[in-house]
């Protein structure tokens, strides 16, 4: 195997597995020892440092190694990573998962927007791009960074429950009872003008930095000039 990919494989198990050990089990001796500020920074550094390592090792490795899987390929990722963003911009609204004063009264009241889709928002808009990338087949090192972004999504989902679990008890437990792990689909269209109007408009910036930054025609880009 290609020491470069190797270097890759070992960057993204950082970035992941340090997320994961951080998120959960070394969380509570970790805030004990540096306090909740203190936490923050050595989390901040250690995502960025791991996520920058990702970043070089992915440059350094061979681009366009892979078949591809054609058109249809293209059409199917096309397809995703437009719900993947507007799941990603309507995560932003009236989301308990994220650190915000008003996450447990936001658990109390009707889940709205991107939320009555999946509680997980975020983390499903990420990992539908994700799979977008994997179904292209296109390198082996973009396989390798998307399947790590994958998992840290969809697997930190189901973690991310559990720790919510037991920092906010009841009240996570009552968001539960009327969210959904899993999307549901035929709510996506009544997920509100902003999310559906800023995720279009991701999907289409995306897909225009994609061929500016890669020089590869993605998303609508493919077939219009």
């Amino acid at each position: 195997m290609d020491g470069n990919i190797i270097a890759l494989i070992a960057a993204n198990i950082a970035f992941v597995g340090s997320h994961f050990a951080m998120s959960h089990p070394l969380r509570a001796p970790m805030v004990k020892a540096l306090g909740a500020g203190g936490f923050q920074l050595a989390y901040t550094a250690v995502s960025f440092a791991t996520l920058a390592w990702v970043y070089f090792a992915f440059l350094a490795a061979p681009a366009a190694d892979l078949t591809g899987s054609g058109e249809a390929g293209w059409i199917i990722a096309t397809i995703l990573t437009w719900p993947a963003m507007v799941l990603l911009a309507g995560s932003f609204i009236g989301n308990p998962a994220l650190p915000t004063p008003q996450a447990e009264a936001q658990t109390r009241a009707e889940p709205r927007g991107a939320l009555r889709v999946t509680r997980h928002p975020m983390m499903w808009g990420i990992g539908l791009w994700a799979i977008s990338h994997l179904v292209l087949f296109w390198s082996t090192r973009t396989m390798v960074t998307a399947l790590a972004m994958g998992i840290l999504a969809l697997v930190g989902a189901r973690l991310q429950d559990a720790k919510k679990e037991a920092l906010m008890g009841t009240a996570w437990a009552e968001w539960e009872s009327k969210t959904s792990y899993w999307p549901r689909w035929g709510r996506l269209l009544s997920v509100g003008a902003v999310p559906l109007l800023a995720g279009t408009a991701l999907w289409i910036a995306g897909s225009w930095v994609h061929l500016w930054r890669a020089g590869i025609p993605a998303g609508v880009f493919r077939w219009i000039g």
